[in-house]
């Protein structure tokens, strides 16, 4: 369960002794790796070199409203610091206005900004249709992202993952080899099991030391 996880805190208040934390505990357990804030992937990197625990920073975050220009600024420097990944959130307004080409466009800039380093495209999938997370899934296969990401986990009143749009991802992009991060809402080993069951490769959680105990 561990190898599937990756430690994450994206709280607006969260201290450096918190992330610090945060870092021993992904260590311990052996997660997949750790997901924090941008301006903390240098002191991420820091403490997570060698240890075999993937850095992943977010981008756009939680919004997805930035312009492209700003989002491939922002991973350019994550990358920079030393990002292993990176999650950038879509614009929901542009899949809700079927503004394809436009969300294609930055998906692809961003990915090249990302290099060798995986992308993930968040999908924010509380706010959408199963229409809407179907074709905004086939637009990140297009566009060249590695993996799909269900939630940031910041809409307010939010489910978050959920098996069915977990599922309905997987079975969209497996055939064009990405794989599905779940986040949001996962909070015992229960939840998770069925996230991977319904086709997740990650699992996006802050509670990921009470899922593997």
């Amino acid at each position: 369960m561990e190898k599937y996880i990756e430690h994450t805190l994206l709280k607006q208040d969260a201290t450096e002794k918190d992330l610090l934390k945060l870092f021993e505990e992904a260590k311990e357990h052996k997660f997949f790796g750790v997901c924090i804030n941008p301006c903390y992937v240098k002191l991420a990197h820091e403490n997570l070199k060698d240890t075999g625990v993937k850095v992943v920073t977010v981008i756009g975050f939680p919004l997805g409203a930035n312009k492209t220009e700003v989002k491939v600024f922002e991973t350019k420097c994550a990358v920079a610091d030393g990002a292993d990944e990176v999650d950038m959130v879509i614009n929901v307004t542009w899949v809700k206005d079927k503004k394809y080409d436009l969300i294609e466009n930055e998906i692809k800039k961003i990915k090249e900004a990302a290099g060798s380093h995986n992308l993930k495209v968040i999908l924010e999938t509380d706010l959408l249709t199963k229409e809407e997370i179907k074709e905004a899934s086939l637009i990140c296969a297009k566009a060249g992202a590695d993996l799909v990401k269900t939630s940031t986990g910041f809409v307010k009143n939010g489910v978050g993952a959920k098996e069915e749009d977990v599922k309905l991802m997987y079975e969209t992009v497996k055939p064009f080899g990405l794989k599905v991060k779940a986040s949001g809402g996962i909070r015992d080993k229960e939840t998770a099991e069925k996230m991977i069951k319904a086709g997740a490769s990650r699992l996006g959680t802050s509670s990921g030391v009470n899922i593997v105990k």
